[in-house]
């Protein structure tokens, strides 16, 4: 029986010249056929390209787009950012990691879930916010957002935020504020016009009466 993935690996090799320059095309390659780059495939890579396994595996560990463990059926994308943080997201994330035995980068045992906290997902007026699977979900504390992910591994998901419609809710409001902010401003002064002109008529009185 021949080996098919020795096979694969030399095939991969062989497309690419056997140029160690072009180590991160044939890891992506590999990494396109099984949806991460198994231990046993980077062995071969090493074997075929006479590169140091240390040298491969400092590369997929140093390109986050490189996975060394199966992709779970789910992937949680917890955002971290500054606003997040400061609303509880690291203490949804140690939540999660615990209840699901997942850490940076990973996939829960069940292979459920793959977690991957990232710096920011651009929704900052969801805050906490964590995207699953594409879909966002908001406002969340440590106790809801495992909640959320039991249901989703019990094969019940629940909807996403309409992303667009929040923002669209927020930047009306700021709208809503700048006019109530203007019209106050118009009858400060429209006020104060007033009181300057009664006190230059109450002027002119006196100057009158002194003539």
């Amino acid at each position: 029986m021949p080996d098919t993935q020795t096979h694969s690996i030399a095939a991969i090799v062989e497309r690419y010249t056997g140029d160690p320059g072009m180590l991160i095309p044939m890891m992506q390659d590999i990494q396109a056929e099984h949806g991460y780059l198994p231990q046993a495939e980077l062995k071969e890579l090493s074997n075929g390209l006479a590169v140091p396994l240390a040298r491969i595996y400092s590369v997929a560990t140093f390109y986050s787009s490189f996975r060394l463990m199966p992709k779970g059926d789910h992937t949680i994308q917890l955002c971290m950012g500054t606003v997040c943080f400061l609303k509880g997201a690291g203490k949804i994330a140690q939540a999660i990691q615990e209840r699901f035995e997942l850490v940076p980068g990973g996939t829960s045992p069940d292979g459920k879930f793959t977690f991957c906290p990232v710096n920011c997902v651009g929704a900052c007026a969801l805050a906490p916010v964590m995207v699953v699977d594409g879909e966002y979900h908001g406002n969340l504390t440590a106790d809801s957002a495992a909640e959320f992910l039991e249901k989703i591994a019990a094969g019940d998901k629940p909807a996403g935020e309409d992303l667009d419609e929040r923002k669209k809710a927020a930047t009306d409001k700021e709208k809503s504020g700048g006019v109530k902010k203007k019209v106050a401003v118009g009858k400060k002064k429209g006020t104060g016009g007033k009181k300057k002109k009664a006190a230059d008529e109450k002027k002119q009185s006196r100057g009158s009466k002194k003539k």
